[in-house]
């Protein structure tokens, strides 16, 4: 009796320990994901809907648009991963304490999660509709050209500007569109999405200040590495401001069908943020370099994409 009570101990602490390890496990593939990364996507999918509800009068249909914000979150961890496999030798150097560079994943594990996060975007909008189906896998390739080698977009300093922009801003938007209303009988998702897109062009540099060694070092020629970083924040900084002047532009042009006060006042609001954050890349630019990816621009940048989204769902909606 004694021996089978010391043996249900030891299978109940080995059970124990064997969840705790896959908790552990759980939490680095999350870490693994950049999960803060994953918020824009699902927002800017939930917010082109709406956008595309207000300005057809679609009926909503919840189920599509979650299941493509989702799969733009799926979508956006993948990419994620990817870049952190192919950039192994660069976050030696830049982010050693990632999950591949400590050893925490090895790199099967790491192919192996980020191939299910494919398929499972992938599939997550496979039953919404053609033209979103199409979307998705345009931005699964184009993931795929911007990180893996032989193609590398990455590594070329305005290819891989535009191919984050077309990705995360144009296609982003205009994916959530897609889900409850047509894309190709107006212009006004692409232009929206243009926006955003135009946004990210130089926005996006704000996450390549801290990687410019490791940049350097395998030969990925983004735009503080082939420009250094005070005339990178110069280049950026307009992208703060000039895009969210087209939102007060697209009203007058009628391109966009939305309240025209309450566009123009986000427009306004925005531009003002920009300024701010131009502002704070250009105090000191050098600042940049050594406080990474929790530098203040980088945050900022995230938020201004975010309220955009929120904003022009909100106007759409009311519209």
């Amino acid at each position: 009796m004694r021996a089978a009570s010391h043996m249900s101990i030891r299978a109940l602490y080995k059970d124990q320990s064997r969840q705790v390890k896959l908790m552990k496990k759980l939490r680095i593939f999350w870490n693994f994901s950049r999960p803060f990364t994953l918020i824009p996507p699902v927002v800017g999918i939930v917010s082109g809907a709406l956008v595309g509800i207000g300005a057809t009068r679609a009926p909503f249909r919840w189920p599509l648009i979650l299941s493509a914000a989702v799969a733009a979150a799926a979508l956006n961890a993948a990419s994620n991963a990817l870049n952190q496999i192919c950039d192994l030798e660069n976050d030696r150097l830049n982010k050693p304490l990632r999950a591949l560079p400590s050893g925490q994943l090895s790199r099967v594990e790491a192919i192996l999660f980020t191939s299910a996060l494919y398929i499972a975007s992938i599939a997550l909008v496979a039953w919404i509709n053609v033209q979103t189906l199409v979307i998705y896998l345009i931005a699964a390739l184009a993931t795929y050209l911007y990180s893996a080698p032989p193609f590398r977009l990455k590594s070329h300093t305005f290819l891989s500007n535009f191919t984050i922009a077309l990705i995360r801003g144009n296609l982003l938007k205009v994916a959530g569109w897609a889900a409850v209303a047509s894309v190709t009988n107006s212009l006004e998702p692409w232009y929206i999405g243009g926006i955003f897109m135009f946004f990210l062009m130089g926005a996006t540099s704000t996450k390549d200040f801290a990687d410019i060694d490791g940049d350097r070092a395998a030969g990925c020629l983004t735009l503080p590495v082939r420009y250094g970083p005070i005339l990178t924040a110069r280049l950026i900084a307009p992208f703060f401001i000039l895009p969210w002047t087209l939102l007060p532009l697209g009203v007058v042009t009628r391109y966009l069908s939305a309240n025209p006060a309450l566009v123009s006042a986000l427009g306004l609001v925005l531009v003002l943020w920009g300024t701010y954050v131009a502002y704070l890349i250009n105090r000191n630019p050098t600042a940049m370099v050594t406080q990474g990816e929790n530098h203040p621009s980088w945050r900022q940048m995230y938020w201004m994409m975010m309220t955009g989204h929120i904003g022009l769902g909100l106007i759409y909606l009311v519209h």
